[in-house]
């Protein structure tokens, strides 16, 4: 009797206490918001860079290639199937893998902005850090 009563007082005392992680995000809008940051990321490059035309076009190129790449990495993730064989949260799961994506492009991309330590002798087109 007395190691349920302190078991009773463990649990009730763990559960005061328990992770709340809050309201739930619609991994939807996360997707949109990544895409959205993508987007004015991008075009910071494109101004910030607009003297270089040949970076310029290179990069249009290189973004429609990764767009393209994207949609491929999905479809090996969820190759198309009978409706209804990923589940119920399918929908979740493609905006969660998308957010992925599109966050690890933001930071591929971001180099271009932030630049890159003086003496890096393979900086190529990346700016110097001022």
């Amino acid at each position: 009797m007395k190691h349920l009563i302190f078991f009773i007082i463990l649990v009730t005392s763990i559960s005061c206490f328990a992770f709340d992680p809050g309201p739930i995000q619609n991994p939807q809008d996360s997707y949109q918001l990544a895409d959205k940051e993508l987007n004015k990321v991008y075009q910071r490059i494109l101004n910030e860079y607009q003297t270089d035309t040949l970076f310029i076009e290179n990069l249009k190129a290189s973004q429609r290639i990764w767009v393209t790449f994207r949609d491929a990495e999905l479809n090996v993730k969820y190759p198309e199937s009978e409706p209804g064989y990923y589940g119920s949260i399918y929908p979740m799961c493609v905006s969660r893998y998308l957010e992925e994506l599109t966050r690890e492009r933001i930071k591929t991309l971001k180099i271009w902005l932030e630049g890159i330590e003086e003496g890096d002798v393979c900086a190529g087109s990346v700016r110097r850090k001022e």
